[in-house]
């Protein structure tokens, strides 16, 4: 099992962006959380199968109707 850790960076506060991120993280079977930052962005940790964070990336790149996101940033597990 790999740990992925990224920060979320733009409109991902007040837009459900939190909610959602654990709604497909469920759907693509990994363990996650997500919390607000005091700067505003949204950070995510999650557990899995490697191709399942992928695709979670990719859908963090998106992210919900409402979002805005300006970046993404993968740390180090």
């Amino acid at each position: 099992m790999t740990r992925a850790h990224w920060i979320v960076r733009g409109r991902v506060q007040g837009v459900n962006f939190r909610y959602t991120t654990k709604q497909e993280a469920s759907a693509l079977g990994l363990e996650c959380r997500v919390w607000n930052r005091a700067d505003g962005a949204v950070e995510c940790v999650a557990e899995g199968p490697d191709q399942e964070l992928d695709e979670l990336e990719r859908w963090l790149h998106r992210g919900p109707p409402l979002a805005r996101v300006d970046a993404v940033e993968r740390l180090a597990g």
